[in-house]
């Protein structure tokens, strides 16, 4: 095919996903595949599929989660003879691709998803192998010929979190989105199905209604929003796909809150399970607005998604947010103020709250600018997000360090 060999190494890849990163290496391999020839490796035991190729941990594991990372990284290594670079995707990956570089003679690319410091809770779900998980982060950064950081504030932060590493070798390619997989129901067929979905869920088209997409975890700032619904008036909707809580401690307090919430308000609905992509379109188009309330975010793949599908978004001004979402014309930046533990956490969470709650207010209360700003919202994620775009720049550091 092409006149260069790159293996991608994953953790995760379709049908296994269970993040923005597995969608990624899905999306930036089939596009690479049209100039190059691309092998991925990723986890979840062997695959059908030609130029996929997946592992078991070597000798089963060892039953310890951050040990048997290295464990599928390990053979993985061993694999990329032959390779002209390397490229790997998450701390759950990176090691491999440290150790392809050093055994195979080739660059190592690492594509910066989330960082390990910035998620100090991951402590309290992981124990001592954070420790692991931080320890081979870090290396494989520090060993890397170049780093991607999929936003100039995930630059910084990496910058900032290894400050060892050369800021020459961290550029900025943003991550993509395929406008036309998440575009909202178009025909009569479409319509009809999306129809019986949002009937299922209990959705009222004719009422204003925000929906938040994304897993239970402290990043993802969901208590925060769901604290603002109180504020909001009572004829708004809102509506939560979000599932897989991090630890029972968040998986209560958010319970908690929908619950009172739901006894204080109708219009409360909270699907739990993942939606197949058509349905959670579906769900996206029978609402006004997109909240995304993180107080860490790299990028933001989901307000790319809610873009594509139109709608406008209402989000935390940070991370890389302000770089999808244009204050005043896709949708409306809340501003933040940040304790720098890492955390994210606000330093006045009443005040952020509020801000969110005016911001969400706003946005419900004319129909037709949200609209308006919905659209505006899908031409910029269809002109600046392209994965085409964003393959065609990964290509360009491919072949300046391959010379």
């Amino acid at each position: 095919m092409g006149d260069m060999r790159v293996d991608i190494l994953t953790r995760e890849f379709p049908p296994h996903i269970y993040g923005g990163a597995g969608v990624h290496v899905a999306e930036l391999s089939a596009v690479l595949r049209q100039h190059i020839d691309v092998e991925v490796r990723a986890f979840d035991g062997p695959r059908d599929e030609p130029g996929v190729v997946g592992y078991n941990p070597l000798g089963g594991g060892v039953g310890d989660a951050s040990l048997d990372v290295l464990a599928h990284n390990l053979p993985m290594a061993k694999d990329c003879a032959g390779a002209d670079l390397v490229h790997s995707h998450t701390w759950y990956a990176n090691m491999a691709g440290h150790l392809a570089a050093r055994l195979h003679g080739i660059p190592h690319v690492l594509s910066a998803h989330s960082l390990e410091p910035l998620r100090p809770w991951k402590a309290e779900q992981l124990g001592g192998g954070y420790q692991v998980s931080s320890w081979i982060e870090r290396t494989a950064y520090e060993g890397a010929d170049a780093v991607i950081a999929v936003s100039d504030g995930m630059r910084r932060d990496i910058l900032r979190s290894y400050p060892t590493v050369n800021p020459d070798k961290v550029g900025v390619i943003h991550n993509g989105i395929n406008v036309d997989a998440w575009a909202a129901p178009s025909t009569d067929e479409e319509r009809a199905a999306a129809d019986a979905v949002v009937q299922r869920y209990g959705i009222d088209r004719s009422r204003p209604a925000l929906v938040f997409v994304g897993r239970i975890t402290r990043q993802k700032g969901l208590p925060h929003f769901l604290r603002a619904v109180e504020q909001l008036p009572t004829d708004v909707q809102v509506v939560l796909c979000a599932g897989a809580p991090d630890t029972k401690d968040i998986a209560a307090e958010v319970s908690g809150l929908v619950s009172s919430l739901q006894e204080r308000r109708d219009g409360v609905i909270w699907i739990e399970e993942h939606l197949p992509r058509a349905e959670l379109v579906a769900v996206l188009d029978a609402c006004t607005a997109f909240v995304c309330p993180s107080v860490y975010e790299p990028l933001g793949i989901v307000n790319l998604e809610a873009m594509a599908v139109g709608l406008p978004v209402v989000a935390t001004a940070t991370g890389g947010i302000p770089e999808v979402v244009v204050d005043g014309s896709t949708g409306t930046l809340v501003p933040i103020d940040q304790v720098q533990d890492g955390t994210g956490t606000p330093t006045d969470p009443e005040a952020f709250i509020a801000d969110l709650a005016a911001a969400l207010t706003d946005m419900v209360s004319d129909q037709e600018r949200a609209a308006r700003m919905g659209a505006a919202g899908r031409e910029r994620a269809a002109e600046h997000f392209s994965w085409e775009t964003i393959g065609e720049r990964t290509l360009q550091l491919y072949r300046a360090l391959v010379g």
